[in-house]
């Protein structure tokens, strides 16, 4: 069905006293896929509202640049304001001008261009947006006070799920290719069901311990606190240099590392604890560089048990170069930046 049986379709049922999206409802059943979008349908009706009887585009003359008049830029712009989905074609189609038109209008006239969505951690509020800048002012006044005594000092902690199979990338399954060559083809896989949680704490040095959480069991605040002991008996054996200095100790805000009793045991061994923003993973060295890289790492490769996982990534981690966790953990400096420069939004690099 063509567009201008489209609109005497909506004209007729706006007739009969349908609602846009009573008719939109009769339009789908119908039609499927190949309908008018619902924002086409309310605006026919508008038009109709109003007076309109012709279902036919309205006359143009003259050469085509004419119909970007600045009514018609000024249409088009609250059109789109109103629904940034629309497509060229029913722009096109509610105005009475070629698509061809439109796009110049827009990418010219309006200087807009159409952007997929980006998947971020969650949609911040003002509020957390705030929050995420206050923290990054501060510990950007911490790092800036004395860099090499930071460095010196930090020392982090995330966890993470590691499976004994994880699907390679899209970006690790490209191949080469002659010229009139098809592309090759690959099956979807996911992640296996097997999989052992690790725990890992490092600093600009390298990992200074990992934990692999036993089956049947789950890290609650007590096993938590735990760790945290067995943290600062690591110190005390491989970091001597922190023998006398106080530990600037970060970690993410889940519910196991602020409880009572891993906050307890925190205070207990006299670590200092840096801030960290609530939904920040862009703000977290594990998240942005040690378990990414990782994850590239492992993809294809299949484990057979437990062990085996314990045993390849305790190997990877020990075959990196030292200045990997220096370097990934310096970047935090331009990410509390760029934090701060973008109002708490994400930091994507």
């Amino acid at each position: 069905m063509e567009k201008i049986s489209h609109r005497y379709v909506i004209q007729y049922f706006h007739l009969k006293g349908l609602s846009p999206t009573n008719i939109k409802a009769e339009l789908d059943s119908t039609l499927g896929e190949s309908a008018p979008s619902f924002t086409t349908v309310k605006y026919w009706v508008a038009e109709f509202k109003r007076g309109r009887t012709s279902c036919q585009d309205e006359h143009r003359s003259g050469r085509p640049n004419e119909v970007t008049t600045p009514e018609m830029v000024k249409k088009i712009h609250k059109m789109v304001l109103d629904d940034r989905r629309l497509k060229v074609r029913e722009l096109a189609d509610m105005v009475g001008i070629s698509k061809s038109a439109v796009h110049r209008i827009l990418t010219e006239n309006l200087d807009m261009r159409k952007l997929c969505a980006r998947w971020v951690p969650r949609l911040l509020t003002m509020e957390q947006k705030q929050r995420r800048e206050d923290v990054s002012i501060e510990c950007l006044a911490m790092f800036h006070s004395n860099k090499a005594e930071f460095l010196r000092r930090f020392i982090t902690m995330d966890k993470t799920w590691v499976h004994h199979f994880t699907p390679e990338t899209k970006e690790q399954s490209k191949q080469w290719t002659e010229r009139g060559e098809s592309a090759p083809k690959k099956a979807k896989t996911v992640p296996s069901a097997g999989k052992v949680m690790a725990s890992v704490f490092w600093d600009a040095r390298g990992i200074i311990f990992i934990d692999y959480l036993q089956k049947g069991k789950t890290i609650n605040g007590e096993y938590y606190a735990n760790l945290l002991q067995r943290l600062s008996d690591e110190i005390k054996k491989k970091r001597p240099h922190l023998a006398k200095k106080k530990v600037l100790f970060h970690q993410d805000n889940a519910p196991v590392h602020t409880s009572v009793i891993a906050v307890a045991k925190i205070n207990e061994l006299k670590f200092e604890l840096l801030p960290h923003a609530p939904y920040s993973p862009d703000l977290a060295p594990s998240d942005y560089f040690l378990f990414p890289n990782l994850k590239k790492w492992l993809g294809g490769k299949r484990f057979a048990n437990n062990k085996e996982v314990e045993s390849a990534v305790d190997g990877y981690f020990e075959a990196l170069d030292g200045s990997h966790y220096k370097q990934s953990i310096e970047a935090i400096e331009h990410r509390w930046e760029k934090c701060v420069e973008l109002k708490g939004d994400y930091v994507e690099k």
